[in-house]
């Protein structure tokens, strides 16, 4: 007799109620969502797939930005892609969305490697704010740094940082204000020139910082990432140069979202060899090694 597959009774189906929806420039939306169930469940890294309208069957998934076991809710950012996203940026507060979720093996931090190196690009941002409110809340085990690149504004006002940064060029200001209050330095990169962000890309401004550290200091780094193809390419780069430890997170098109359609998959180096492996729920976090070679 197999055992059962990992996944299996972590995932809920909720009819979830939309609680907010706000609108930010550049066609993107932060959804907030009551799925108790979910929220109590959800891990950094992990997603949701959701109904988008009622004449739609197919599902889209979306990471988790922010989750709250306490309060009982889910927040989601998006941009607006194609017909199915364009829907559900028409559900208001009040209505209701079905929920799958959580889904997925997120991030994973060790505690010999305390410097952790968190860099998200545009709607790569969720995961990555997600674990740093998580770390947030560890008092201390852990020590971050967030750099989000986005070419849209990003989803939220930026405010001038408080919290020091070395390492990064002084002219990078620009940060987001949660995680202001939450006490994690971030800071903020745009080919679009919008104040206080350094202008280039967000794996210069990560470049910049792992070059300032001792090797012993680097000894303690590992970088968590999601956003665009390009950018973890670049990323899994980086994290080879300097000899650090990577993990990704990947995006790709899901039809079920739960392993059975195995339309997600991704080639992947394991110690067996070379095997195909499931975005949904084999990741969408691994290894950047193992995905992106050199």
């Amino acid at each position: 007799m197999t055992s059962p597959a990992p996944h299996r009774g972590t995932i809920f189906l909720e009819d979830a109620g939309v609680l907010e929806h706000r609108a930010f420039a550049g066609g993107q939306f932060v959804l907030r969502l009551a799925a108790p169930r979910c929220a109590a469940a959800a891990t950094p890294g992990s997603f949701v797939h959701l109904t988008c309208g009622p004449d739609l069957p197919m599902r889209r998934p979306l990471s988790i930005m922010r989750a709250n076991a306490a309060d009982g809710w889910v927040e989601v950012l998006y941009k607006v892609v194609g017909h199915g996203l364009a829907e559900l940026s028409l559900r208001k507060a009040g209505q209701t969305l079905s929920c799958l979720g959580p889904i997925g093996r997120g991030f994973t931090a060790q505690p010999a490697r305390p410097r952790l190196l968190l860099i998200g690009g545009g709607v790569g941002i969720p995961p990555v704010v997600f674990f740093a409110e998580a770390l947030a809340a560890g008092r201390g085990r852990f020590r971050p740094l967030v750099l989000m690149g986005s070419e849209l504004p990003f989803p939220f006002e930026p405010v001038a940082s408080r919290l020091p940064a070395p390492g990064l060029p002084s002219a990078a200001t620009a940060a987001m204000p949660l995680l202001e209050e939450l006490g994690v330095p971030s800071r903020l990169a745009s080919l679009s020139g919008f104040a206080g962000c350094h202008r280039g890309y967000v794996t210069e401004l990560a470049d910049a910082w792992l070059s300032s550290l001792t090797a012993a200091e680097r000894n303690e780094v590992e970088i968590f990432s999601c956003g665009p193809h390009a950018m973890l390419v670049a990323v899994a780069a980086l994290a080879r140069r300097h000899a650090v430890p990577c993990q990704v997170s990947l995006e790709e098109n899901m039809a079920c979202g739960v392993g059975g359609c195995a339309g997600c998959t991704v080639l992947v180096q394991t110690p067996e060899g070379p095997a195909m492996k499931r975005v949904c729920v084999d990741g969408p976090v691994f290894d950047a090694a193992t995905v992106f070679s050199a």
